[in-house]
């Protein structure tokens, strides 16, 4: 394709995904449907540039209004993915002068907001949490590209025999630092074209979602809850740590989250997860199981702020408002999932947001309000149980905590309690 047309269609797919109004990746995924033509490499340059601009939102916009021309069009230049050289060839003299002129201005010098390019109700609490050094640390690699990490499926495979039928196929996997279970790949490998993946063997989760599902500690013969169960990633996880034994239910509001697990679970050899849709987080089928579980996984909708590298967008599409929504959602689905337990059973509450007010304000909330039936359990305690290396580096205030400046994995907390 000409340069030029190129980056025009660039211009198009970010000004389509500046509008917000969904999901970046879904707005991606229409536009190459709707330009089939698109090679892959051409694909990789139109899509990573459009997440380079949502990563870089405020600091591309204040130095694109020295430019001339239409917004998106010079976003798309100062964001390029692809070679620098075949861009030249689609733009003009004065583009290519005042391109030259803006690369050569030192970021450091701009104000910090324009160097963090987050909205200030997510900056201001983060520097409160980590410190300024932390703080600065995150921002660094919330700019970079998230790893892609599998998980490998106990009941198909071994890491290492998963490992070497990965290699056989050209995809360089090494174990991951904590997840007894994760492989982190090199690049971005097709996988919808390798027999590991195709046959059930490994299966796509962040290291962060594996360690959470691996909190439950569920087993043999249990009844066990995934209470949010999504599009099954823990799911899986939990199946399989369950040896395909006892009754795993996958409860969800979305028919269409439950539908995207069904392929998953047909590779995945599991026959004792139970899909059910549920229309709310008191529907009467939740209430027959009340007292009978003993182990129950809340991966609560949260802001998705710890998926910040995988989906810059949130940043832009959340905001005060909708995360205050989300944490009253969130202590409902956490005070109605605790009814499931009998006595001695295990409640995990997990989000992926890096905010406290998603995460410790809700936990300790649920401890002070159920005090007589739940006994919280130290994070610690729980990883060293499923003998995790390095367990007390993922800690913090007796919580599961991963972050991604610290841990490589995206930003995962967790609490644990025990039903009296």
């Amino acid at each position: 394709m000409h340069p030029g047309a190129l980056l025009q269609l660039t211009s198009s797919l970010l000004q389509a995904v500046l509008r917000l109004d969904q999901p970046a990746d879904r707005v991606v995924s229409a536009f190459f449907k709707a330009h089939r033509a698109l090679g892959p490499r051409e694909r990789h340059t139109l899509a990573e540039t459009a997440y380079a601009v949502l990563r870089r939102r405020l600091q591309l916009q204040h130095l694109a209004q020295s430019g001339t021309g239409p917004l998106e069009r010079r976003l798309a230049q100062l964001a390029w993915q692809g070679d620098r050289d075949f861009l030249r060839r689609g733009t003009t003299l004065e583009e290519n002068a005042w391109l030259d002129q803006v690369q050569h201005i030192d970021p450091a010098t701009l104000a910090d907001k324009l160097r963090h390019n987050l909205p200030d109700w997510v900056a201001t609490p983060l520097k409160e949490s980590l410190g300024a050094e932390g703080f600065w640390a995150l921002v660094g690699a919330l700019d970079g590209i998230a790893p892609l990490d599998l998980r490998v499926n106990v009941l198909k495979a071994r890491r290492e025999d998963a490992m070497a039928g990965l290699a056989g196929e050209g995809v360089v996997a090494e174990p991951t630092p904590y997840s007894p279970w994760g492989l982190r790949v090199q690049g971005k490998p097709a996988l919808n074209r390798v027999p590991a993946f195709l046959n059930g063997d490994v299966e796509v989760q962040d290291e962060g979602s594996q360690l959470l599902a691996l909190l439950t500690g569920a087993g043999r013969g249990e009844m066990v809850v995934d209470f949010c169960a999504g599009a099954g990633g823990k799911t899986l996880a939990l199946g399989a740590m369950m040896r395909n034994t006892g009754r795993l239910y996958a409860l969800d509001t979305s028919d269409h989250r439950l539908a995207a697990l069904k392929p998953r679970l047909a590779r995945s050899g599991l026959s004792n997860v139970h899909p059910v849709r549920i229309a709310h987080e008191r529907d009467d089928r939740i209430r027959r199981l009340e007292g009978k579980i003993d182990r129950v996984l809340v991966d609560a909708p949260c802001s998705g702020l710890g998926t910040l590298r995988r989906n810059p967008d949130l940043k832009w599409r959340q905001s005060p408002a909708s995360v205050q929504e989300l944490c009253a959602l969130q202590a409902r689905i956490l005070a109605s999932a605790a009814r499931l337990l009998r006595s001695g059973g295990r409640l995990v509450y997990g989000t992926c947001s890096l905010l406290r007010s998603e995460n410790e304000d809700i936990a300790q909330a649920f401890t002070a309000a159920h005090a007589a039936s739940f006994e919280p359990v130290p994070a610690g305690e729980v990883l060293a149980e499923a003998r995790v290396q390095g367990s007390e580096g993922l800690v913090s205030e007796g919580f599961f905590r991963t972050w991604p400046h610290l841990h490589q994995t995206d930003g995962f907390f967790a609490a644990v309690w025990r039903k009296r």
